[in-house]
């Protein structure tokens, strides 16, 4: 054997047992494997797609106007706080879409349109009007849904979820697909959660705090807005803390008097985690500020010693200690009485980040292992009987051409797989339809060479010579004809979304792999069968 062909079979031995080691999680014999080999197995095998292993379908829309509404709230505080320290009294408010500001004298204007060029003023007789312009709230949409997609992927990332498709459809929806999920409530729940983190003082002093109830029913609340609502001091709101009796279980809401004024919000957090109280032993979340948010919290704390420090997450009161000394350092905790994995949920999406807008579901759809079963059932007979077929038609058209177009055609398919686990790819329907794709075009490249051997031996040429000229001649067609394919794919990849990308990786592997096997595989088995006896006759 020449020393050519010597290496190219290794190359090839090698190739085969690179595949079958990264394919190996796919196979039963993975389970048998001792444990050290498991953790040392690069990746996980190919993962099926939602539409193969069921699991979750969720598409949602991004509420772009809320997003515009707490823009526009955000500047009618800040703008109060900007005021108070130039000394210029005036009253600020926020009305609808519009920020209201009282006087309407130059002075408050200038500061106002210095401070904030993207307001347009709608009304300046009497009272200040601002609104957002029309250019700055498109930009806070797509800013929205931009920051809610990157959200959502790394909420999804913490969950566990494996090989997620997370991508952004029409103006304002986003398509979330979670293969293998298990608890789509809980997903939702986590997906969906605005964690808009928030600290406010508590008003004890005012007279209404005491008249307050100690605790209401749940479902009670309206009631109590209707109660106390012509009495709430300006600039003060009712929220509610669930208290749960640590005997009995009975939930219950306590109604508490809060200032409406956010001294800090959970943008300024670096980490939350969950851990472990040692007195009564219930977990808890446990957040760090980075070091602005440091620097605000131990000024809130040293500010208003004695007084309680409310922390509300999307409204809700989870607790209102009260603050005894100044607390540097950055640190703080959420508890409430939660379970492990309540605790677990709101640090994930605590890290991840608030959504800068509400998520209204448009669609929620679980679904089935069974239709995968089917799937991969239909799609497991369109391959084998397509291969099958192949192999046949090729040994009897090409003879023993056609068993090494077959060896190749297998050879493509081991590799195939074994790539796609080395990818950690993710098997959907239309990737099983690139595969079988991919096994029609391995033996593509056969034939072009096989019509092209015929030629030269009618040609009168030898065997060998026949072999050789045959495969120069067809490089640059084969060659041409894959590059094409690839680009086709490439452009699925960029601009298909999905099952579509999956059919585009599967193509493009078998492509790629085609080249090699028909090329240096069928290659290397004719110099093999050539260089061990003379061959007189060209079995094609």
């Amino acid at each position: 054997m020449k020393k050519g062909v010597f290496w190219r079979v290794i190359l090839i031995a090698l190739t085969v047992v690179v595949a079958a080691i990264f394919f190996l999680p796919n196979t039963p014999l993975f389970q048998g494997m001792p444990d050290w080999w498991k953790k040392t197995m690069p990746g996980k095998g190919i993962v099926l797609g939602l539409d193969l292993q069921g699991g979750l379908h969720l598409v949602f829309e991004v509420e772009g106007d809320k997003a515009v509404e707490i823009a526009t709230e955000r500047i009618a505080s800040s703008l109060t706080g900007i005021l108070e320290r130039k000394k210029i009294q005036a009253s600020v408010k926020k009305d609808g879409l519009f920020v209201v500001v009282t006087p309407a004298n130059m002075d408050i204007r200038k500061v106002i349109e210095d401070t904030y060029p993207v307001l347009t003023l709608a009304e300046g007789s009497g009272v200040l009007k601002y609104r957002l312009s029309a250019k700055e709230v498109q930009r806070i949409k797509d800013t929205a849904t931009d920051q809610v997609l990157e959200i959502i992927r790394n909420r999804i990332d913490q969950f566990g979820v494996a090989e997620p498709v997370i991508h952004r459809q029409a103006e304002n929806e986003i398509v979330v697909q979670l293969p293998g999920v298990k608890d789509p409530k809980r997903a939702v729940e986590i997906i969906g959660k605005t964690a808009l983190l928030e600290f406010k003082l508590a008003d004890d002093e005012s007279p209404l705090a005491a008249e307050l109830p100690a605790s209401i029913m749940p479902g009670e609340e309206t009631q109590i807005f209707e109660r106390f609502k012509n009495r709430i001091p300006e600039g003060d709101e009712i929220l509610f803390q669930k208290v749960i009796n640590k005997e009995t279980g009975v939930v219950t809401k306590r109604p508490i008097l809060l200032k409406k004024e956010t001294l800090l919000t959970g943008d300024l957090l670096t980490e939350a985690r969950v851990n472990i109280d040692q007195r009564f032993n219930e977990p808890y979340v446990s957040i760090t500020f980075n070091s602005a948010g440091a620097k605000i919290f131990e000024d809130i704390t040293a500010q208003n010693v004695k007084k309680r420090l409310a922390i509300i997450l999307d409204g809700n009161v989870y607790s209102a200690p009260v603050i005894q000394e100044r607390i540097g350092g950055g640190n703080a905790q959420i508890t409430g009485s939660f379970a492990m994995d309540e605790a677990k949920d709101l640090a994930i999406v605590l890290r991840a980040g608030a959504l800068p807008a509400p998520l209204r579901t448009l669609q929620n759809v679980t679904v089935g292992p069974s239709l995968g079963r089917d799937s991969i059932e239909a799609g497991s007979m369109a391959g084998i009987v397509g291969t099958i077929l192949v192999v046949v038609f090729m040994i009897f058209y090409y003879r023993l051409s056609g068993v090494i177009a077959d060896f190749a055609l297998v050879l493509n398919i081991v590799l195939l797989l074994g790539a796609m686990a080395s990818l950690n790819a993710t098997l959907t329907m239309p990737g099983i339809a690139g595969i079988i794709l991919a096994i029609g075009m391995a033996v593509d490249s056969n034939v072009l060479m096989f019509e092209r051997m015929r030629e030269e031996v009618r040609a009168g040429k030898t065997p060998r010579a026949a072999v050789e000229s045959g495969y120069k001649k067809a490089f640059w067609t084969i060659f041409d004809s894959h590059v094409t394919t690839l680009i086709t794919a490439a452009v699925l990849f960029q601009f298909g979304t999905g099952p579509i990308k999956g059919f585009a990786v599967t193509l493009s592997l078998g492509v790629a792999i085609n080249l090699f096997t028909a090329l240096i595989g069928t290659k290397t088995v004719f110099d093999i069968i050539q260089s061990k006896k003379e061959v007189k006759r060209l079995s094609i």
